[in-house]
């Protein structure tokens, strides 16, 4: 006979400042994921929006604010844009590997001069090397890392320019946390080209759909993933597609690339999954 699999309980955190909309707080609900059945509990909560930071899944629930908006990308129909198109060109000769989710010397180098130049002062500059094994393997369902290396003529392991932890759920890949050589010589659009790769996996193993978090209007490093069509978004009545014009109005509406990284559409990367310290505040209180 098999054991009833038990509703979570779940909690919410106390109010705190909004770290991509200034003025504002936000405010969470969660659950733990634990036990032999986190996977059916950590799909089911993705397909409604929660998202997961080590071991607990979360989402948005402040009181006055519905900026942050779930999103995924719908693989088999992705149509990439000419801009992501030269992205893909131009770096789809890297090196695409799959590890499990064991963080590396390797990794946390990168992560730190991504950081450096794309987010310093943010929440997660002051992670030491075991806020990040924790935030990698301290992970109770199928997830794993992607890393993207330069080829070598040799054959021999290149340097490693790109990684993306990544969860596979029963409906797609859900994207944690992403980064990147910021400042690499000859490519651009690193992140870009990270989550088409993305898609492109999801496609090739029958995945529909491509998990990018949470799109806040108005934060200006949320802005990357809405360029990615055709989009679906959860409302109060489920999930639906972005319309074509007004996503393209959204699209319009989206920052500039930033100086020296031409075709990256803004900041990207920045998953708010993975902000160093957030698991201190799921406490059940």
């Amino acid at each position: 006979m098999t054991a009833p699999v038990r509703f979570p309980r779940f909690f919410v955190t106390s109010p705190a400042p909004c770290p991509y909309l200034p003025g504002r707080s936000e405010r969470k609900v969660f659950t733990e994921l634990k036990g032999p059945n986190a996977d059916e509990l950590n799909d089911a909560l993705g397909r409604i929006g929660f998202r997961r930071s080590q071991t607990v899944a979360y989402r948005p629930s402040c009181v006055e604010c519905t900026a942050c908006v779930s999103v995924r990308v719908v693989a088999e129909e992705f149509r990439a844009s000419s801009t992501q198109k030269r992205i893909w060109k131009r770096n789809r000769d890297l090196v695409v590997n799959v590890c499990r989710p064991w963080s590396t010397p390797e990794q946390f180098e990168l992560l730190q001069r991504y950081l450096a130049v794309r987010h310093p002062g943010g929440g997660m500059a002051t992670m030491d090397e075991m806020d990040f094994a924790d935030m990698v393997e301290h992970t109770p369902v199928k997830s794993y890392v992607i890393e993207y290396r330069e080829p070598t003529v040799d054959g021999s392991v290149g340097k490693l320019v790109g990684a993306c932890l990544a969860d596979e759920q029963g409906d797609g890949l859900s994207m944690i946390y992403s980064f990147y050589d910021p400042q690499h010589e000859t490519r651009s659009g690193l992140g870009t080209f990270i989550i088409l790769d993305h898609i492109g996996r999801a496609t090739r193993v029958g995945l529909p759909y491509v998990y990018l978090g949470y799109w806040v209007e108005g934060s200006e490093r949320m802005q990357y993933k809405v360029r990615f069509r055709p989009m679906e978004k959860l409302g109060r009545d489920g999930w639906e597609r972005f319309e074509p014009a007004e996503q393209a109005s959204a699209i319009g509406r989206a920052v500039a690339p930033r100086q020296g990284d031409p075709g990256a559409g803004g900041l990207e990367g920045s998953l708010k999954d993975g902000v160093h310290g957030a698991q201190e505040r799921y406490v059940h209180s």
